[in-house]
């Protein structure tokens, strides 16, 4: 007997931890789970007309779909056409996206067997045996056996006595719904990683805690208020087996990791102390939730151990209130300056654009608070109304209208209207070019001076790409630099010679390209500085690259400003070029921009920049 586990992942680096620990657990139950449960996994950006060849490929005898709002459309396409070649192929769902409307997907979807909702370990391997059984022909027998003296049975065996579904009754047509699941006990799902190589060049997915003690009412995680944590000595088990194979990233699905702090402490602390120098942990965290302890332990991690994911969704108050999310937002903002001062942690900052109460005016002032906490990523999201989150169940209230189908994003509410929506959909496409790209780290800072706020800033450009029509004609990589100074000459032509120069700086600080662009004109030329340097860092030419600057581009920018407008003033420039080096062997954990300095050319001294 095969049952057949599919995961239709959005990319390919990502995986599905879900039929993973659906198959260890049921293997855990019963050891012949190992060889009768198989595991699929696809993208949503393969065509669904090969995937289906697979499937019906490996010849299963019923088959499952792990079910989430970014792979819900094709699987319900894939679960049709699957149907029509293996009509009497049982086809089971679990997941987020078909949990909370079970009984109305059942009712839609003829070709489904059953729904698996909630949790899903325990009720798979019990699945899982119903067919086992069946295919051994000792579940009917049993049945058969019980019906004799108890005409009720059939109600109270095989499915129908499997907590957690909603299936189609095989007699009757009817729709069944069967009790609902008690949670599982998290020490007791086993740990699923064993051969690395199925998650080579992907992110691994590790889970220390299920459950969140919040009731932010957009978010499905608040459904399940009852907060379970991973044994620790267990977790730190399972970390070593990380770090012994030096994974690259982990990522933790823990919906508010710090919520407890000892577990919270007690992780980061073995985290720190088992550093093996490539391992990266990724956690989502509530920053105003840390305390003195918590803080001190990160500010001792190695740059690009840890990065943290930090929800601030708005600024606004009473948005705030009616989503049910209390934060405190000025110890949000004084955590993440702390943490920034130590120069040794990535950081997301995530908004939520389309929140009750809040207009443009309000999200632009979200945005700017924000952006000037200067997390490495600004994530600009947009509300996706959840089935089963009680924001969905409440948006007639709240005036928010969204889309019919997945993601069920929002379109537009009272206080944002779709083309508020529209606009904020470019300035988000713009922060993901030239913030969130971390090339333009020098220039952008000059360019905010001449803004009255980032917002501003990056609704202006987004309405030069509309113009120039770069939104259907996307620049490539390397040309947004010649697009961002000809919108910075625009916009703000006094300070036209520092944009290209600080464009330069940005370029080679990420890039060691081997052609000058156009934009950057005709360099300096700098064999004999960079045969010296060469010489004295024992560093083959190739390796690294100098530039000569006629401003001191490594000053902060109003800085820069003030000395521009000051020599401009004067009809001068500075007597002295800057010498700037680009040392390519060793890159920022944080942004990846090599690391750079200053070279006093007649002592042929480096002094590296911060």
């Amino acid at each position: 007997m095969k049952f057949l586990l599919a995961a239709l992942n959005a990319k390919y680096i990502h995986s599905n931890p879900a039929i993973y620990s659906l198959r260890a657990y049921a293997a855990a139950k019963s050891p012949e789970a190992e060889r009768e449960v198989e595991l699929a996994e696809y993208t949503i950006n393969q065509k669904p007309e090969d995937i289906l060849a697979d499937l019906y490929g490996r010849k299963p005898d019923v088959v499952g779909f792990s079910c989430y709002i970014w792979n819900w459309r094709m699987v319900r396409k894939l679960v049709r056409e699957l149907h029509k070649i293996l009509p009497d192929l049982p086809i089971w769902l679990g997941g987020p996206e078909v949990s909370f409307r079970a009984e109305e997907i059942a009712r839609e979807e003829r070709a489904v067997t059953g729904i698996m909702t909630g949790e899903g370990e325990e009720t798979f391997s019990q699945v899982l045996e119903y067919y086992r059984e069946k295919e051994n022909g000792a579940g009917r027998k049993i049945r058969m056996q019980i019906a004799a003296f108890w005409p009720g049975a059939a109600e109270t065996s095989g499915l129908h006595s499997i907590a957690g579904l909603v299936f189609r009754d095989g007699v009757s047509g009817e729709i069944v719904k069967t009790g609902a699941r008690m949670l599982t006990d998290l020490n007791a799902i086993p740990f699923f990683y064993r051969d690395m190589t199925d998650f080579e060049n992907r992110i691994v997915y590790y889970e220390s805690s299920r459950g969140c003690p919040f009731n932010c009412s957009y978010c499905l995680s608040s459904v399940d208020k009852t907060l379970r944590l991973r044994d620790l000595e267990l977790v730190k088990k399972e970390l070593q087996f990380f770090l012994d194979r030096k994974v690259e990233q982990v990522k933790f699905i823990d919906r508010t990791f710090n919520c407890n702090h000892r577990h919270a402490q007690e992780i980061w602390n073995y985290i720190l102390e088992h550093d093996n120098g490539v391992t990266n942990f990724h956690f989502e965290i509530a920053a105003d939730l840390l305390d003195g302890a918590e803080l001190s332990l990160l500010s001792k991690m190695r740059p690009g151990l840890v990065q943290l994911e930090i929800g601030v969704q708005s600024i606004n108050s009473r948005t705030l209130r009616a989503v049910r999310r209390y934060a405190n937002l000025e110890r949000l903002r004084h955590t993440v300056v702390r943490i920034h001062a130590e120069h040794n942690i990535h950081v997301h900052l995530d908004l939520i654009a389309g929140l009750p109460e809040e207009d443009m005016a309000s999200f632009a002032r979200s945005f700017d608070a924000v952006y000037t906490m200067r997390p490495q990523q600004l994530q600009l999201g947009f509300l996706k109304l959840l089935k089963g989150s009680y924001l969905e169940e409440t948006a007639d209230v709240w005036g928010i209208v969204a889309q019919s189908e997945p993601p069920y994003e929002v379109l537009y509410t009272k206080w944002l209207s779709y083309d508020d929506i529209i606009r904020l959909k470019r300035v988000k496409e713009m922060v993901e070019l030239y913030y969130n790209s971390g090339q333009f780290t020098r220039v952008l800072p000059l360019l905010e001076l001449h803004f009255k706020s980032p917002f501003a800033l990056f609704s202006a450009l987004a309405d030069y790409y509309e113009k120039k029509g770069y939104r259907r004609n996307s620049p490539s990589r390397e040309y947004r630099y010649q697009v961002l100074l000809d919108f910075a000459k625009q916009a703000d032509p006094t300070h036209a010679q520092l944009y290209r120069e600080l464009l330069v700086y940005d370029l080679y600080l990420r890039e060691n390209v081997k052609s000058r662009p156009a934009f950057a004109g005709e360099g300096t030329d700098t064999g004999k500085l960079a045969a010296c340097f060469a010489q004295g860092e024992k560093l083959p030419r190739s390796q690294f690259h100098i530039e000569l600057f006629t401003w001191p581009v490594d000053r902060q920018a109003w800085e820069l400003a003030e000395l521009f407008e000051r020599c401009s003033r004067e009809g001068k420039v500075p007597e002295e070029k800057t010498a700037i080096f680009f040392d390519y062997r060793q890159r920022s954990p944080l942004d990846y921009n090599a690391l750079s300095g200053r070279i006093a050319p007649e002592e042929n001294k480096r002094e590296e920049s911060k």
